[in-house]
């Protein structure tokens, strides 16, 4: 049982056979692209928290359009996470200018810890009992990836790769706050 964690090049991989399970992401402004053959079986909705310092503020929801005056860190715009904040920011009428740019989210919280930078972070990402951080929901533009684990369309189930899928699924729902409607 092989199984990856995808980009578009593993999804093929799984159509040509050669792994058995994908897990992979994909950002709700971005359009369905399973190769044909393939089933995916949404897991959970993440959504991108707004993490600065621990300053004793509230956890309010954030509007997006607050961040225009912030010193940002962002992934890099070309990562789905990237597009798919750059698209939000759009929406909510402004163009972030990064302080810092990093696909390490590890580097990410470290600079809101540090006080250095805002980021956005999935919540499945953050250590909801690390020190030293503010989590806060964006109220008006969500950034959602949606985490999912896809499978070949075959005659029949392997026995192996549904039991893979099912745990996967009650791995997901034993911390999930956002509800996938049923596979």
């Amino acid at each position: 049982m092989t199984c990856l964690v995808t980009d578009q090049a593993q999804l093929r991989e799984l159509a040509l056979g050669t792994v058995d399970v994908v897990l992979g992401q994909r950002y709700h402004h971005l359009p369905e692209t399973a190769p044909k053959g393939i089933g995916v079986s949404p897991l959970l909705d993440d959504p991108l928290l707004v993490v600065t310092a621990a300053d004793g503020s509230d956890q309010r929801p954030v509007a997006l359009r607050e961040l225009a005056t912030h010193d940002l860190v962002v992934p890099p715009a070309t990562t789905e996470c990237g597009q798919a904040i750059l698209h939000a920011c759009h929406q909510a009428g402004f163009t972030p200018t990064p302080r810092y740019v990093t696909a390490d989210i590890a580097a990410q919280l470290t600079l809101a810890r540090a006080g250095l930078a805002t980021a956005l972070a999935p919540r499945t990402a953050i250590d909801p009992v690390g020190p030293g951080i503010r989590t806060a929901p964006i109220e008006d533009h969500p950034i959602l990836r949606r985490l999912f684990a896809a499978i070949r369309h075959t005659e029949t189930t392997n026995p192996t790769t549904a039991a893979v899928i099912a745990a996967l699924r009650t791995a997901a729902r034993q911390d999930r706050t956002t509800h996938l409607p049923p596979p």
